[in-house]
């Protein structure tokens, strides 16, 4: 059965500590959930998720499994933990985001958004009530609703549109939802929308908390807004969810935000930083930022991180991972991406100890310390 446990809370900040029980297993929170698009975390096995990084929980994304292979195809073949081999739990995104971010290829409507597919062009319909369906049929443990997402900057008045109709959305979504997939299970979150105007995320949060969810998510941020101004949001927005459901703010962020947002009584972020900057040869590690094409790494022997203890680093040097990043070898993504989700899932369990020992004030001190000299 799907439920949250609180642990400890500090209550300097309102950090929390908690445990998140599926039916793919237990996830300790805070947690990042390692962004697997398409069914895979690109660049990696299954194996290498449990085995290396022991990873609890991934996201797969609503909108990508629907166009290719199709959810019928996964409900066919046994849901979308057998179809990619992965035991764990998964949360998937309703594919809102990805609707909304193809501007001139869809449509909204009060019904939905109609939409061409970015692969072939057909056109396909989004509802409140359809995007259930799909993630029912995919099996996840955390469904997300359908929610209409803003870029920034945006105007009150159509900020104020698109939170009332994520709103009713999330009504219908989750009317849907209680009739036909609502076992004890799964879980299904509805999404606190509004831009970034206070007034508006403060409706929004008060509307969907007749919902009475399972959690509830903050969505919209990390859409071109400054850092303080995402932070800003969800500061005001946290305190109006319900302290004992789960909290998660969506598509967030580099490494030093991470405890900025748990910081502000987030358990649960995802973000495809990691993974994506990793195959760009961007690396992130305990003293900053590692940018291994750099002529510098040529005939550097250490490892990225020798505060790291991942695969990655406990075998191979900058010096061959730079020439393997020139080469275009597809063993670097690999090796990268290990080491960028090691440290992103690092932080996370720092966090975690330091909400648990009472220690969150001196580790948000550190950690921004830290990042004023590694950015100097």
């Amino acid at each position: 059965m799907f439920s949250f446990e609180i642990q400890a809370t500090c209550p300097h900040t309102g950090a929390r500590a908690g445990i998140l029980h599926t039916a793919h297993g237990d996830i300790e929170t805070p947690v990042f959930m390692p962004v697997g698009t398409q069914a895979t975390v690109k660049g990696l096995l299954p194996r290498d998720l449990i085995n290396d990084l022991d990873a609890k929980i991934i996201l797969g994304n609503t909108y990508h499994l629907y166009l290719r292979p199709g959810h019928e195809t996964i409900r066919r073949l046994g849901g979308l933990h057998k179809f990619m081999n992965w035991p764990r739990a998964i949360l998937t995104d309703s594919g809102g985001f990805q609707v909304f971010s193809l501007s001139g290829l869809r449509k909204i409507s009060e019904e939905g958004v109609m939409f061409q597919s970015h692969l072939n062009g057909d056109r396909h319909i989004f509802t409140p009530e359809s995007t259930i369906d799909v993630q029912l049929a995919l099996g996840s443990d955390i469904m997300m609703v359908l929610d209409e997402c803003l870029e920034f900057p945006a105007t009150h008045e159509a900020s104020r549109a698109s939170m009332e109709r994520t709103v009713r959305w999330a009504r219908a979504a989750y009317a849907h939802y209680r009739a036909h997939g609502n076992d004890g299970n799964r879980a299904c979150f509805p999404i606190v929308q509004g831009s970034m105007y206070p007034d508006l995320r403060r409706a929004c949060a008060e509307q969907l908390l007749e919902l009475n969810a399972d959690g509830y998510a903050i969505g919209g941020l990390s859409v071109g807004e400054p850092r303080a101004l995402s932070l800003e949001m969800t500061e005001i927005t946290t305190p109006l969810l319900p302290a004992s459901r789960p909290r998660y703010v969506m598509g967030v962020g580099m490494p030093e935000d991470l405890p900025e947002y748990v910081a502000r009584g987030v358990d649960m972020m995802d973000c495809v930083l990691p993974t994506r900057n990793a195959r760009n040869g961007y690396l992130f590690t305990t003293f900053g930022r590692v940018v291994i094409k750099q002529a510098q790494y040529k005939e550097d022997p250490r490892p990225i991180d020798e505060a790291c203890s991942c695969y990655t680093c406990r075998n191979f040097s900058r010096a061959y991972l730079r020439h393997l990043f020139l080469a275009g070898e597809m063993t670097f993504s690999t090796l990268a991406t290990l080491h960028n989700l090691q440290r992103y899932l690092d932080i996370m369990r720092e966090i975690r100890q330091a909400i648990l020992f009472g220690k969150v004030l001196e580790y948000l001190k550190a950690a921004r310390q830290n990042q004023v000299e590694t950015s100097g």
